[in-house]
């Protein structure tokens, strides 16, 4: 489902505006209509960070964009809490922006692809806070670039569980 939303995004709103769509995240702003937050290059390599409202007239989906931030004004992103699994974090530019996020894990997401354009294109002192820095660093076992190492760790798990229930004497 996500992939045909971002090709749609990509063809509809990101290609006529000469942009690249690196990640999107569906947010929950609105009970009625469905907003994504995007980030994306333009041709000149600036980042952006674009809220788009998504709706539907008739059979067509139309994209409209909300906001539009440049990564360069971003001062902070904060994820509330680290320590629990939320999905809130506010964005830091001349106002603070809260959003809520689908998931934790999309929130996590969002956060680790702002932090690796910033490092490819930017590389500003980017502040992020309240968020468990193993998840959002590209050089841990959990970044997203390394999932074939958590399919082995699940793999090395699961059999380690049959192992040890195997073993377990049923009782009578």
């Amino acid at each position: 489902m996500s992939s045909l939303v971002k090709e749609d995004l990509e063809k509809k709103l990101f290609k006529p505006l000469s942009q690249n769509l690196y990640e999107f995240i569906e947010i929950e702003f609105s009970v009625q209509d469905r907003y994504y937050l995007c980030v994306s290059v333009t041709k000149n390599e600036e980042v952006k960070i674009i809220m788009v409202k998504h709706y539907r007239i008739g059979l067509d989906e139309k994209y409209e964009v909300t906001k539009k931030w440049s990564l360069n004004d971003l001062r902070m992103i904060d994820g509330k809490e680290a320590d629990t699994d939320n999905p809130f974090f506010d964005l830091h530019f001349k106002k603070v922006y809260s959003l809520e996020a689908y998931s934790c894990a999309s929130k996590y997401a969002f956060v680790r692809t702002v932090n690796k354009l910033n490092h490819a294109y930017l590389k500003k002192d980017l502040r992020i806070v309240n968020f468990d820095s193993t998840y959002i660093h590209d050089d841990s076992i959990w970044s997203s670039n390394n999932k074939d190492c958590l399919v082995l760790m699940r793999i090395c798990f699961y059999a380690f569980s049959l192992v040890c229930f195997s073993l377990c004497p049923l009782p009578l």
